[in-house]
């Protein structure tokens, strides 16, 4: 029997992604990973795991009051192997073994960090690291000068490296259930210091490794940026003060009634950038007006950028979505954004991630709101929130059957994996004859 199988590059991370989220619900699921020293429940295990390693942030038990230190140990180290890619994990050991990157780890390095080249990887993994340790490090002593004197310098310094980890990896998990199970940040929405460095790591997280290696080399000469930069930092620009705005003006006489103008403003702005994939929340999600809510799902959906820790469609989705909105109605051929002609194979590609990104949305809150005692808002809610790998929730997480913790691990692993990687692995590689097929026109719109 010949056994000799060949999988895809495609196929390898899938598999990869697949096997670490079963052995972290397998560790999570072990009595010394919970604080009562009794097994958890294998589903609620891997669904844990799956939103660490996703990156995600949805819970169905609040990490500081369910999991022991061991189990927090396990997330983290989830997380941080699905913030920065496990291939990237896996290179990091190789180069420190001072052992040879091969041609096939260099490909699955290109394919799982979003790279468009295969030249000068590993250099950019090199920088990667330094860059993920300079923020998290960064973060985490900022964090600790406001942690250390309100929960002790063991407790305080634990959390700041746990919450600036998970910030920049645009996790979503913490552990401020000491203070009321599944707060989040909402004890810190007046303290500026903690609002604003956790938006500031979410950002850096969510921007891309690509785009944080330009902003460091070429400094303020914008113009000498790659494109992909510059159409993810102008988009995420565009987003962070339009959803700040919009959150100011929707809350103004609502939750945020009692607050004074700066805390109105930072939190508003912190609303606008945890949305999009982050997962932490300094305001009471459940008493959010129609109009925000809605503002939040948009926000989920976009997401960050491409090669970042980041899920969602992505700024660059959405740019390429709305270039090419103007060229229909302009009705001119090509797409150009800073001087720079787009291909137009990739307009086609940002179509079809949409498209994908939809109808799976739709199609989980209908299952949801079917097998689920939930609303419809609700259901979108936490169907956007999990497959933009956010971790927001308007609270039915933890209430969940087995169905709906099902979906939502599905939506995560997808959300984080990527659709497009995720049907790749799927598809069968198929040949198309030699042949053109005659094109008839149809009406559309």
């Amino acid at each position: 029997m010949n056994l000799n199988l060949k999988f895809t590059y495609t196929q390898v991370i899938v598999a990869c992604f697949f096997a670490l989220i079963f052995l972290g619900g397998f560790l999570l699921c072990l009595p010394v990973a919970s604080k009562t020293g009794e097994w958890t429940v294998f589903i609620d295990a891997v669904f844990t795991a799956a939103s660490a390693l996703c990156v995600t942030g949805l819970i169905v038990f609040d990490t500081w009051t369910h999991w022991s230190l061991f189990g927090q140990v396990v997330i983290l180290l989830l997380i941080q192997t699905g913030g920065i890619g496990f291939m990237t994990v896996i290179t990091i050991f190789s180069i420190y073994l001072k052992r040879t990157i091969g041609l096939h780890e260099r490909q699955l390095l290109t394919q799982s960090t979003g790279l468009l080249q295969l030249g000068g990887v590993v250099r950019l993994i090199k920088k990667i690291v330094k860059i993920v340790i300079a923020f998290e490090l960064i973060g985490a002593v900022i964090l600790a000068v406001r942690f250390c004197p309100q929960m002790g310098f063991g407790t305080g310094l634990w959390n700041a490296v746990f919450h600036s980890i998970s910030a920049f990896c645009n996790a979503g998990f913490d552990l401020m259930g000491k203070y009321g199970a599944f707060s989040s940040l909402t004890g810190y929405v007046n303290d500026f210091t903690v609002s604003l460095t956790i938006a500031a790591l979410i950002v850096a997280g969510g921007i891309g490794f690509a785009v944080l290696d330009d902003m460091l080399f070429f400094r303020w000469r914008f113009h000498k940026y790659a494109l992909n930069s510059k159409i993810a930092l102008s988009v995420t620009g565009m987003l962070i003060v339009g959803g700040c705005l919009l959150f100011y003006l929707f809350e103004y006489n609502g939750l945020m009634k009692e607050f004074t103008v700066g805390e109105k403003i930072v939190a508003s702005l912190f609303q606008s950038v945890s949305p999009r994939t982050a997962g932490f929340n300094s305001i009471d999600l459940a008493g959010l007006t129609e109009a925000s809510v809605l503002l939040t799902i948009v926000l989920m959906i976009i997401g960050g950028s491409s090669g970042s820790t980041a899920g969602g469609i992505k700024t660059s989705t959405l740019a390429i979505l709305i270039f090419n909105a103007f060229n229909s109605i302009r009705k001119t051929h090509s797409m150009v954004a800073f001087k720079r002609r787009l291909d137009d194979k990739t307009a086609k590609r940002a179509a079809a991630i949409v498209t994908i990104y939809l109808f799976a949305i739709l199609a989980a809150s209908i299952i949801l709101c079917a097998v689920e005692e939930c609303t419809m808002k609700e259901a979108l809610f936490e169907t956007a929130s999990a497959l933009g790998t956010v971790g927001l929730t308007l609270g039915i997480t933890a209430s969940l059957g087995v169905t709906g913790k099902i979906v939502l691990i599905t939506l995560m692993f997808a959300g984080r994996v990527g659709w497009i990687t995720l049907l790749l692995a799927l598809a069968r590689k198929r040949f198309d004859p030699p042949m053109e097929r005659p094109a008839e026109k149809i009406l559309i719109g």
